[in-house]
């Protein structure tokens, strides 16, 4: 429960105000369901992302463990639940909805960004199912850490604010030490959440959602004739960008259940995700994910399928008649593929160092990455290697080709060196690297690898020294690699 009275007034009167503005809790209740978080025993603050608490409009001083972990609620925070369905893995559930996370508030940032503030781990709802609603530790600190990298490296993402032990046990498989992150998006609606109202037939819901959705993401398609159209059409884009990018660092996602994939375009939901080392389109991290419907050459086509089944709950507000509006969502959906290519192309063309466009492009990209994966040649050091003007030996039969390319593109030697040096970066986040910093943390409460980890990964584009075996190659052993949802 929520503390009141004096408990509640001590608490606020601890910490500076942050200036919430909580456009969703206006939002009809069919949309959310107000619960306060769980308190804990013996909150400890292990991270506080300063420069993003003042990007916020937050002082920091408002920020310490008690707020991190839900046992003090800032004034103005209106803290809830939101309501949304998904298909995982293909198969659809009606309700889902936060069953372990709880929205705080928005914030306007100084940019003049409304940005979510929500709490990931803070205890049950009426969503967990049974759930705990709980997050463990491990987890935390891999989202904390992805999500920040992936926002060094240009991709739209979800943010970490802050990561918190709880002082108590959660149990999976094994028991682990609690604890909560503060994560920051510019929304958490989900196609999801549109698919909750269209299973119920609440058209009233649907028309608000699309309305404020077009206000919070899109506000240019403010006024068009056809909303939902302009809204698919926006949100597409958004997601072929958005996976696109993906692609070009080796990102994979995991769990691209429609539950996960958000429509203000952000990566959302860091569970089983992970990077790719050597490359193969056919690469799978998800212990779940056991037919590789996530693998990375299959997210595009996902992307896709997501975006069907947001068209299908728009389908009452394309056109009056259903066969037309299925005409037209089909028109939509099925342009995908090129609206996607487009996206992919322009990044991979920078990636080998091209400014301008030739019909052979596709090819020539195309045939580097089969080099690569006959070569099983690690992604991201050789696009690094290649950018610094060294003859990567998968590529042996390649460069020529290439070269001959270079020929064409009307940049100078040094242009092309900035160019693929600003998109090919010398560090990701590796996965037995993350698993070093997660076992740490977990067993001997030392976050000096986690630390030291995250200053390298803001920085992914520049040499660093000292940094040289955070952009090395993964021993040979690792391979096999899993990750788990954590949930």
């Amino acid at each position: 429960m929520r503390p009141t009275g004096l408990i509640l007034q001590a608490m606020t009167e601890a910490h500076r105000p942050i200036p919430f503005d909580n456009s969703y809790a206006r939002l009809p209740g069919t949309m959310h369901v107000g619960v306060d978080p769980t308190p804990v025993s013996a909150p400890r603050l292990i991270k506080m992302n300063e420069p993003l608490a003042r990007e916020l409009g937050i002082d920091p001083a408002a920020l310490d463990a008690e707020v991190a972990v839900g046992n003090a609620i800032p004034a103005g925070a209106s803290p809830l639940a939101q309501a949304y369905a998904g298909h995982q893995f293909g198969n659809f559930v009606p309700q889902l909805g936060d069953g372990r996370a709880i929205l705080l508030g928005e914030v306007v940032d100084v940019n003049g960004r409304r940005r979510d503030i929500q709490l990931k781990g803070p205890g049950r709802t009426p969503f967990s199912r049974g759930g705990d609603g709980r997050a463990a530790l491990g987890p935390v600190l891999r989202e904390y850490l992805v999500s920040e990298a992936m926002n060094a490296l240009g991709i739209p993402t979800t943010r970490a604010l802050m990561a918190a032990t709880t002082g108590e046990r959660v149990y999976r498989d094994a028991v682990l030490p609690g604890a909560v992150l503060t994560r920051v998006a510019a929304s958490h609606i989900r196609v999801g959440t549109f698919q909750f109202f269209a299973v119920r037939k609440d058209f009233e819901s649907l028309r608000l959602l699309i309305d404020h959705v077009i206000a919070r993401h899109y506000p240019d398609l403010k006024g068009v004739e056809n909303p939902a159209l302009a809204l698919l059409d926006a949100v597409m884009d958004a997601q072929a960008s958005l996976v696109s990018r993906w692609a070009q660092v080796g990102f994979i996602h995991g769990v691209m259940n429609t539950d996960n994939s958000s429509v203000s375009g952000e990566t959302i939901d860091y569970g089983p995700c992970a990077f790719m080392d050597a490359y193969d389109p056919g690469t799978v991290f998800s212990s779940i994910d056991t037919y590789g419907r996530y693998a990375y050459a299959n997210q595009a086509p996902i992307a896709q399928w997501n975006l069907a089944r947001l068209a299908e709950t728009l389908l009452a507000f394309l056109n009056e008649n259903r066969e037309e509006a299925i005409r037209i969502a089909t028109e939509r959906v099925e342009a995908f593929p090129a609206i996607y290519t487009k996206h992919w192309l322009a990044g991979f063309r920078r990636k080998i160092g091209l400014a301008s466009e030739e019909d052979g492009d596709l090819d020539l990209i195309q045939s580097m990455l089969d080099a690569m994966q006959m070569a099983r040649a690690d992604f991201t050091v050789t696009f690094r290697t290649l950018s610094n003007d060294e003859e990567p030996e998968a590529l042996k039969h390649w460069l020529p080709a290439w070269r001959e390319r270079l020929v064409r593109d009307p940049q100078t030697t040094e242009e092309r060196r900035v160019l693929m040096r600003s998109v090919n970066p010398a560090y990701i986040p590796r996965n037995y690297l993350v698993e070093e910093i997660i076992t740490a943390a977990v067993e001997d409460q030392d976050y000096a690898p986690f630390e030291a980890m995250l200053r390298v990964l803001m920085n992914p584009y520049g040499e660093q020294v000292g940094a040289e075996r955070y952009g090395a190659l993964p021993p040979e052993n690792e391979t096999g690699y899993r990750t788990f949802c954590g949930t």
